[in-house]
């Protein structure tokens, strides 16, 4: 037997693996608009010292790339540069030996090709093509711009009314948001270079939850001007707000009974109760937003005739319809579509899933509103099955992991073949086809494809379809206003073209997408509608944002937020997430780094909305 022996890391390799750690970080906290060029010198040179130095490609070639990149920086390249590069990455990423070399290249390749203004910009004009004046990370990717520094100070010194205020200056949903966003603020925060990043979410809804009544701005002088806004989503109803706010006077025009959209239609109340959703509905309503609800455009109204009687238009009609998946039996009782469930849910109509099989087809967000609702319907058993692995589902990973704690069940790489149906046109059972991952496709995703398993049978006494969301457009067509691929056609999120007066957003012009992003779409709208009715209104909060702190930051854990009881809360509708308690949300809030003043992200003159 051959002597083996106990291999202790050493000193040297327990502090290159801290740095490994250290790195990691920075780079998940790297923020939007660094300069692309730098970035790729850099990361070529972190794969430059991981070479092992056997082939020429990798330890020659890669140090004769980086060279030439830093020709670019510093000003000594020319146009004939840029070629050179592309020629060397390329003739790299088709001769080096392993992934450290060719995978290097090719990095630095799609780069040359993907910004090759940028390259030029240096090599011309000696400078980056994006701006340096870095925003703060975590504003730069809220789709609305909230001032989240902010808002964070103002929790950490017990304000949480004028947290609110700051929050609705760009944000009319701090209730909804603090506790459905999907949080893309929290993807870069800089806090991640020490720990993890801030809970934003968290203490949204913890300044929300201790705000109390909090009364809206006063509205600017009236302007005489009015404004048709049809839909009473999120998108609609922000952009009734801020108009509102203006001066300018606003009906919002709503198909169902009830305003919220698919806040109260597509979201169960676990995650959003009603009586929250009403808060930031009433506040919006109390800047004296009109409604009009059960009205139909295309069948009680038309596009044109809000248009002569408004002086301008805003739809945001949201994405209500379902899709089919387009399989045998799709059509067959027991398959239902998961928009119709929510929406009866929605409504306040429950049905009875008592002692059904349940299968639920999709991965997303809607997927899991649904699974995790037919278990609290009464269902004995409520399976997922999904065409890619878990770990590709697009939903949200809390709600993934939350569906399996109350019970359910995911299929994950099992594609949907066809819906099995008895004598009497009932769905009886779904039949999948095993999958098995394969190449990663043009999105970054690895894609399935057909394995050489048989085809599996998964009872159901109910299918569910989870796929997807449409437009209902035809009407909106039908008007003359441009519809391109079920979608409407508006130029980033402004007045449509050869329809003076009449503006989208949201939804129905992006497709299906989050709260945040159609409440941020409808406050980019009311400033363009502001603008064609020729004003230039500008938003404050006139809310003093605490100083900065000076102490040290020490390396300090996240707070996370805690669930009620699985086997407790699968059994009602009642919210399932705990909020914070005052320790914790004034911990986690001194954990901000307040990037608002340190560094590149230094707002510049006063805390006013610039749309």
């Amino acid at each position: 037997m051959s002597r083996l022996n106990i291999v202790t890391q050493s000193t040297a390799q327990t502090v290159v693996e801290g740095l490994y750690r250290d790195l990691e970080r920075r780079i998940v906290a790297s923020p939007p608009g660094l300069c692309p060029v730098d970035m790729a010198a850099s990361f070529l040179k972190l794969c430059h010292a991981q070479t092992c130095g056997k082939c020429v490609p990798c330890r020659v070639g890669l140090g004769q790339l980086g060279n030439l990149l830093e020709d670019v920086l510093n000003g000594d390249a020319t146009l004939e540069t840029i070629d050179l590069i592309e020629k060397t990455a390329r003739a790299i990423t088709n001769s080096a030996d392993c992934a450290i070399g060719y995978e290097a290249a090719d990095m630095v390749l799609r780069g040359v090709i993907g910004f090759r203004d940028d390259y030029e910009e240096h090599i011309l004009h000696g400078r980056c093509t994006c701006s340096l004046n870095q925003p703060v990370p975590c504003v730069a990717l809220c789709p609305a711009g909230v001032d989240i520094p902010g808002y964070i100070a103002l929790v950490s010194e017990g304000r949480y009314a004028d947290a609110v205020r700051l929050i609705r200056k760009d944000n009319p949903f701090p209730t909804a948001c603090g506790l459905i966003c999907e949080h893309p603020c929290e993807a870069r925060c800089r806090r991640n270079m020490i720990d993890d990043s801030i809970n934003i979410r968290g203490l949204k809804r913890f300044a929300v939850d201790h705000a109390g009544d909090v009364p809206v701005p006063k509205c600017f002088p009236p302007t005489g001007k009015t404004v048709a806004v049809i839909g009473g989503g999120p998108g609609g109803l922000s952009a009734a707000y801020y108009l509102a706010l203006m001066g300018h006077k606003v009906t919002v025009y709503e198909k169902r009974s009830k305003l919220g959209g698919m806040l109260r239609y597509g979201i169960p109340s676990y995650r959003l109760p009603r009586e929250q959703l009403e808060k930031d509905i009433n506040a919006i309503l109390s800047t004296g937003v009109q409604v009009k609800t059960k009205v139909s455009i295309g069948d009680d109204l038309t596009i044109m005739d809000l248009r002569n009687q408004y002086d301008a238009v805003y739809i945001a009609i949201g994405a209500h319809t379902d899709k089919k998946i387009g399989i045998e039996g799709e059509d067959a009782r027991g398959v239902i579509s998961a928009v119709e469930m929510l929406r009866e849910i929605g409504s306040d109509r429950l049905p009875d899933f008592t002692g059904k099989n349940v299968v639920v087809i999709g991965g997303g967000n809607v997927a899991m509103d649904v699974t995790r609702s037919a278990v609290r319907l009464g269902a004995k058993k409520v399976s997922v099955a999904y065409r890619r692995r878990k770990v590709d589902m697009t939903a949200l990973p809390d709600e993934v992991e939350g569906a399996i704690a109350e019970g359910c069940e995911i299929l994950d790489l099992q594609s949907p073949r066809r819906i099995e149906v008895d004598e009497d046109g009932n769905a009886v059972a779904l039949w999948v086809k095993p999958q098995i991952i394969g190449k990663i496709d043009s999105a970054g995703r690895p894609k399935p494809t057909d394995s050489q398993e048989e085809e599996k049978r998964i009872p159901a006494d109910l299918v569910i379809v989870a796929i997807g969301q449409g437009i209902e457009s035809r009407h909106f067509q039908e008007a003359g206003v441009p519809v391109k691929r079920g979608v409407i056609e508006a130029l980033s999120w402004s007045g449509i073209e050869n329809t003076p007066g009449v503006f989208a957003g949201g939804d129905c012009v992006t497709g299906p997408a989050t709260v945040i992003r159609a409440i941020a779409a409808g406050k980019v709208a009311a400033a363009n509608i502001d603008t064609y009715l020729g004003y230039n209104h500008v938003i404050k909060s006139d809310v003093e944002i605490p100083a900065a702190r000076l102490d040290d930051r020490p390396a300090c854990g996240r707070i996370n937020m805690t669930e009620r009881d699985a086997n407790e809360r699968k059994n009602d509708f009642e919210l399932i997430e705990c909020g914070m308690t005052c320790e914790e949300a004034n911990q986690e809030s001194r954990r901000c780094l307040r990037c608002d003043h340190f560094g590149y992200g230094v707002f510049k003159g006063g805390r006013t909305t610039k749309w």
